[in-house]
């Protein structure tokens, strides 16, 4: 009989709650994990939602797919940027491997697939999701159809807020209605692979970690909201369940559950280009009156290019740019001093302490000792603070003294960094049951999962198939 698989992405979670502390409010998850093997997956460098997912369908690193984060240089002028959808993946993925080997596919919800591009199946894009209005679906005639079964939602965009209560909510009507139309995409539509991700295992750590993990600096103990992210980790969990119980015992489907990345505490952040400021590697011509982020800073010509060395983007991790002669428009760093100079600023950030003055362990990654390849333009160093313990503030503060240390982040509330592991589980289909396998690669997904429909895997794929 051929093989059918499910893969049920989980966006963020966390394996030593799902697989640990909430084993037990994830029977469903639980036992896939009994009746298989399951291992904590190792993300990408770095860790983040874009672009991990595609690296994992793709087999390949960020570098080969020239994507280093949601924004990403688009030439060498200073505020130029390109947001990185679905037009930026131009390597075949799962589902394109195994449509030119003519098995149908259904993907729904995963990241980067806008707009969508045709295969053999259907598709229903994911985040990033400019509107609701233009065509996010493959066929198109598709966004016809889920009209009919649910109000369908891709995303809770505003989860950064105060409104706990009501974006906890929203999370969970779209976890409903996704997992309500990947019901009815399984029961309706051809389908030898089936794969789609729930984003809002990823909201609710940036939502609630304070109110979650009791060694968070701002937990708050004996309050309402304390196990509201284990309880929608169960419903998650409860909606896999059914969505399932028609597949789980057919010998000849596998049931898949994977996430991009983990999810830990976040102590703070650190104000990198003010940093830079007193480290006298970045020059203002004046301080902005309000924190003000770099973007509006160059555009606003507030930046003293002939004296500026290195300046920096903020996030979850900080991506560092040095102002090279010949490279940018206004570079003042000769190339042959770039490698001292990158020595000495990867020292001075590694020293950086926490607020108490404490040390922290901070990674600094060169691209081009990072990746296989490099395409389009990287950062010139990948900075993340604190084991991912800190995140990087990007804005500047009108005071020159201002604290270097932040406790909270300047795109919204924010409580939760990403972690370096992800989850993986899978049984049925001839899986066997082994148990915990030792940690892997994500980018180890996409040759496993076309090995194990017996195609070949494409040669050019850096991950490698799983022994089992």
């Amino acid at each position: 009989m051929p093989k059918k698989l499910i893969v049920v992405g989980l966006d963020c979670l966390e394996p030593s709650y799902a697989f640990e502390r909430w084993a037990d409010h994830m029977p469903n998850l639980t036992k896939l994990r009994e009746r298989g093997v399951w291992a904590r997956m190792r993300s990408t460098i770095p860790p983040i939602t874009i672009p991990a997912w595609q690296c994992m369908v793709t087999g390949k690193d960020p570098g080969t797919l020239g994507m280093y984060g949601f924004r990403n240089r688009k030439d060498y002028s200073y505020d130029s940027f390109m947001f990185a959808d679905g037009k930026m993946v131009r390597e075949p993925r799962v589902w394109d491997v195994l449509s030119r080997a003519g098995l149908n596919n259904i993907v729904l919800g995963v990241p980067q697939t806008w707009p969508p591009k045709p295969l053999k199946g259907c598709m229903v894009s994911g985040f990033p999701l400019p509107d609701m209005e233009g065509t996010w679906t493959y066929p198109a005639t598709l966004k016809n159809e889920i009209a009919e079964v649910c109000d369908y939602i891709p995303d809770v965009e505003e989860f950064r807020s105060d409104k706990k209560e009501e974006v906890l909510q929203n999370l969970i009507d779209m976890a409903e209605r996704r997992f309500e139309l990947a019901a009815h995409l399984l029961k309706t539509k051809p389908w030898d692979f089936f794969m789609m991700v729930e984003m809002g295992t990823d909201r609710i750590v940036h939502l609630l970690w304070r109110y979650t993990d009791e060694t968070h600096r701002h937990y708050q103990a004996n309050h309402p909201l304390n196990n509201a992210m284990r309880d929608y980790y169960a419903l998650c969990d409860k909606l896999m369940g059914e969505m399932i119980a028609p597949y789980e015992n057919d010998p000849d489907t596998a049931i898949c559950v994977v996430s991009d990345h983990g999810a830990r505490g976040m102590d703070g952040g650190i104000r990198i280009n003010d940093w830079l400021i007193r480290e006298g590697y970045l020059t203002l011509r004046e301080r902005p009156s309000e924190p003000t982020g770099m973007g509006k800073l160059i555009k606003s010509g507030a930046v003293d290019w002939s004296r500026t060395k290195v300046w920096a983007e903020g996030g979850y991790y900080s991506r560092i740019q040095f102002n090279v002669r010949g490279r940018e428009p206004e570079g003042c760093v000769n190339e042959a001093d770039l490698p001292a100079l990158v020595e000495e600023i990867t020292a001075k950030l590694k020293a950086i302490p926490n607020d108490r003055g404490e040390a922290i362990t901070t990674h600094v990654y060169k691209p081009g000792e990072t990746y296989k390849v490099i395409k389009n333009i990287p950062p010139d160093l990948i900075v993340i603070f604190g084991d991912l313990g800190w995140r990087s503030i990007g804005s500047v503060s009108p005071e020159p003294d201002a604290p270097l240390h932040v406790f909270e982040n300047d795109t919204g509330p924010d409580d939760a960094n990403h972690n370096w592991n992800g989850v993986f589980a899978m049984a049925g289909g001839g899986v066997p049951q082994k148990g915990e396998l030792e940690p892997f690669s994500l980018m180890d997904f996409a040759p496993t999962m076309i090995q194990y429909f017996g195609k070949d895997v494409p040669a050019d794929m850096q991950g490698q198939v799983l022994k089992w």
